[in-house]
C-alpha cells in the first residue's frame, strides 16, 4: 500500500503488495494473505485542511490540469469544491467562454432564424443548468454547514462571474462577502466539509480517516458543535483524531477515549484503553472536559440570585427554609442560590448565568465593596436596575453600612453569645449604628463569619421563624419578596 503524504486525501493503494521472498507462506498462507489485503482498509492521514479559495479562475485551473502542472497545495480544495458542485473546471470556463448567437445578417432569411433561435435556445439552456447546478450546491452546502455553525442565517453561495467561480457568504443582513472575509474557524470549517464531502463520495468511501488536532480555529464552543461533524461523518467513514482541547472530548463519548502518551523516548508512545496512566498529565484534556461539564451542571436552573459569599448563601437559605416551615410567603423554591465569593466577583457569575440565557438577579450589601460592585459599568449593563438588590433596602434601623447579617442582628447577637461564647451585647446597643459584623470582628479574637453562620443554622434546628424579632421578619420578607420579583 503506498504511503499517503501529509495532507494527500487522494492517495491510494496501488495494488496489492507483493509478499517478500523471504516470508514466502505456503500456497494456502499466500491465499490467506491476499483475501485480507484486499480487505484491509484504506488509511489517509492529514495534519491540515486544503484550503477553499473565495474566487477560481476557471480557465487558468483548466489549462494547469490540462498539463499536469497543478500546485496540489494551493489547488486541490477548488478541485474538490468542483467535484463537489458535478462540474469540471473545462466545463464551466467553456461554459463562460461561449459567446451568444448572432443574429443572422438577413433576418428575413427563415431557415437562418429557425437555426438562430435553436442556438439561442441552446446556449440558454446551458446558462440555466450552470446556474440551477450551482445554485443547488449552494442550498447543499449551506444546510451542512449551518447544522455545525449553529447559524441559521448564514449562507453561502456559489456565483459564476465570467471566467471567475466565487464563494461568497451571505449573512443575516443580507450582506454578501467573499469567503475570505469570514474568520478563519468559518474558512476552515467550509473546507473541511468541501475536501470530506468531495472525497468520501469516491475513493475515499469507507476509508478510515485520521485527522491531527482538527478545529484549531474554531471557537471553543464551535469545536464542542464540531464533535456532530464528526459524528456525521462517521457514518461512512470511520474516522480517529487526536486533540488537546478539551472541547473536543465529549464527556458522552468517554468510551470512545483513548489517552495516548510517551513518558520517555525509549518506552515509546502508549495508547491506553483505560484512565490508567504513567503521566496523569496525560488526561489533562479529560479532567479539563470533566470540569466544565460540572460547572455548567451548576447552572442548571433558570431562576439565579448571585450573592456575595458562601456564608450568604447560608442565611438566604436557612431563613427561606424557616419560611417555608411556618407556612410564610417565602423565597421560590426554583431559585438557584450561587455564593461569588466577593462582591467583586459578582458580575462575572452573572454574565456566565446570563450567556446562559438564564434570568438572574444580583444580592449586594451596602457597604462600600457592594456600592463599588453595584455601579460597575459592566453589571448596570448586565442587569436591569430592579435585579440588583441592596441590603439596605430592606433594613429599617440605623445601620447606614448595611450587610446580610444586619437583618439578623438581635438575633445573631443572642446565638453568639449563648452558643459561641462571644458577647457583644453591650456594645451592640451601644453602637447601633454600627454593622454587626464589624462588632464582632473588633471584639472577638479569632471570629469567623462562617462559624456564626453554623451556629445561626443549627440554632434553626430547634428554632423558627416565629422565634426571629418582628423588625428580622419584617426585613426577610421584604427581601425575599424582592427576590422573587427581581427573577419572575
Amino acid at each position: 500500500m503506498s504511503e499517503p503524504g501529509e495532507g494527500d486525501l487522494c492517495a491510494q493503494a496501488e495494488g496489492i503488495p507483493q509478499i517478500p521472498n523471504i516470508y514466502a507462506p505456503p500456497a494456502t498462507h499466500a491465499k490467506a494473505w491476499t483475501a485480507l489485503i484486499e480487505r484491509t482498509p484504506v488509511f489517509v492521514y492529514f495534519s491540515q485542511i486544503f484550503s477553499v479559495r473565495p474566487r477560481i479562475h476557471l480557465a487558468n485551473l483548466a489549462q494547469r490540469q490540462a498539463t499536469n502542472e497543478l500546485d496540489q497545495e494551493y489547488d486541490f480544495g477548488n478541485l474538490c469544491l468542483l467535484d463537489l458542485l458535478g462540474f469540471s473546471a473545462k466545463e464551466l470556463s467553456d461554459l463562460a467562454a461561449l459567446p451568444a448567437p448572432v443574429l443572422p445578417p438577413n433576418q428575413h432569411d427563415q431557415n437562418a432564424m429557425a437555426a438562430y433561435r435553436t442556438q439561442v435556445d441552446q446556449w440558454q439552456a446551458q446558462l440555466d443548468d450552470r446556474h440551477y447546478r450551482l445554485n443547488a450546491a449552494s442550498v447543499a452546502l449551506t444546510k451542512m454547514v449551518r447544522e455545525v455553525w449553529n447559524d441559521d442565517q448564514v449562507t453561502l453561495n456559489f456565483v459564476a462571474d465570467g471566467q471567475y467561480l466565487k464563494v461568497v457568504v451571505q449573512d443575516d443582513l443580507g450582506v454578501e462577502v467573499e469567503l475570505d472575509q469570514r474568520s478563519d474557524g468559518f474558512r476552515w470549517l467550509v473546507s473541511f466539509f468541501v475536501v470530506f464531502r468531495a472525497q468520501a463520495k469516491g475513493k475515499l468511501n469507507n476509508a478510515i480517516l485520521l485527522l491531527d488536532e482538527p478545529g484549531l480555529s474554531l471557537h471553543a464552543l464551535k469545536q464542542q458543535q464540531f464533535r456532530k461533524t464528526v459524528s456525521m461523518l462517521a457514518k461512512d467513514n470511520q474516522i480517529i483524531y487526536t486533540t488537546h482541547s478539551p472541547f473536543m472530548v465529549g464527556t458522552d463519548e468517554l468510551h470512545l477515549v483513548r489517552v495516548v502518551e510517551m513518558k520517555d523516548r525509549q518506552t515509546g508512545t502508549k495508547v491506553h484503553s483505560t484512565l490508567v496512566v504513567d503521566d496523569p498529565r496525560s488526561i489533562y484534556p479529560l479532567q479539563a472536559a470533566l470540569g466544565y461539564e460540572l460547572a455548567q451542571s451548576l447552572f442548571g436552573q433558570k431562576r439565579n440570585l448571585v450573592c456575595e459569599g458562601l456564608t450568604d448563601m447560608w442565611l438566604l437559605e436557612g431563613v427561606a427554609g424557616a419560611m417555608r416551615e411556618a407556612g410564610v410567603t417565602t423565597m421560590r423554591d426554583d431559585i438557584a442560590v450561587t455564593p461569588a465569593q466577593s462582591a467583586s466577583k459578582v458580575v462575572y457569575y452573572c454574565a456566565l448565568l446570563r450567556g446562559q440565557r438564564l434570568k438572574v438577579a444580583a444580592l449586594l450589601d451596602s457597604d462600600a465593596a457592594g456600592d463599588q460592585a453595584a455601579t460597575q459599568d459592566e453589571l448596570v449593563r448586565l442587569v436591569r436596575s430592579k435585579e440588583i438588590l441592596r441590603t439596605k433596602d430592606h433594613y429599617s434601623g440605623p445601620v447606614t453600612r448595611t450587610e446580610i447579617e444586619d437583618l439578623l442582628r438581635e438575633t445573631l447577637v443572642g446565638i453568639a453569645k449563648t452558643d459561641l461564647g462571644w458577647d457583644v451585647t453591650a456594645t451592640a446597643a451601644a453602637q447601633s449604628g454600627r454593622p454587626i459584623v464589624d462588632i464582632f470582628t473588633a471584639e472577638i479574637t479569632g471570629f469567623s463569619k462562617y462559624k456564626l453562620a453554623k451556629a445561626f443554622l443549627r440554632w434553626l434546628g430547634t428554632h423558627g421563624w416565629s422565634d426571629l424579632t418582628t423588625t428580622e421578619q419584617t426585613a426577610w420578607a421584604s427581601l425575599t419578596s424582592a427576590v422573587n420579583k427581581a427573577v419572575a
